[in-house]
């Protein structure tokens, strides 16, 4: 079966936010009374999970929402700074023409997501974009955006660079595509089972699409 429907999330898979993240994260670091991250931090920290991360940078989940909020507002500031993944513009067009559904499930402000594609010309490409206001609030999202589309499991894609992701689609029991430029590495992410991993952009039309 082909794969009818692409999502797609945004933070690390379309957009390269990984350092205005961080410099985002330490500047609200103060207020919660967090330490900041180095930049020679982020390769170590590529390699863990969601829980593992706020575990290691002593985060408590109740201050994920706070953060989560603050940090989306001050992104909006800078989301014409931000730059697109190398290679992901131009496979786009190409996808999109291969699929029904063309969408985007992001845990950041869909007004920050229409603002990047607006700025690249890219909203054209895609049939919705939506957010989740949760970090680990994407299955139930995936598998309402798989009700309202009437799609079977295995039509639905969704692509990701993190576990969270990875598990998220295995939890609404669709396939899901790890891309290996973004936030986790490489490896976790394998180790977390993917049903497709991929290296660049371009491979992304190598997958089983119609």
């Amino acid at each position: 079966m082909n794969y009818r429907a692409i999502i797609f999330d945004f933070d690390g898979t379309l957009a390269d936010t990984l350092e205005q993240t961080r410099c985002i994260y330490n500047q609200l670091a103060g207020d919660y009374g967090l330490r900041t991250v180095e930049s020679h931090e982020l390769e170590k920290l590529r390699n863990f999970s969601l829980s593992e991360l706020l575990q290691h940078l002593e985060i408590s989940k109740l201050r994920v929402p706070s953060l989560l909020s603050r940090g989306t507002t001050m992104l909006r500031e800078r989301i014409a700074e931000i730059p697109i993944i190398p290679g992901i513009a131009a496979v786009l067009p190409e996808l999109r023409r291969r699929t029904e559904t063309f969408g985007i499930l992001t845990s950041n402000a869909t007004d920050n997501v229409n603002l990047f594609l607006d700025t690249h010309g890219l909203r054209d490409h895609f049939t919705f974009v939506s957010s989740t206001s949760k970090l680990t609030g994407k299955a139930k999202h995936l598998k309402a955006i798989r009700k309202t589309f009437s799609l079977q499991a295995g039509e639905m894609l969704y692509v990701g660079d993190e576990i969270r992701d990875v598990k998220a689609s295995q939890k609404a029991g669709i396939a899901v595509a790890a891309v290996t430029w973004g936030f986790n590495s490489r490896d976790s992410l394998e180790t977390n089972d993917p049903t497709h991993l991929v290296d660049s952009p371009h491979q992304l039309l190598d997958l089983r699409i119609a």
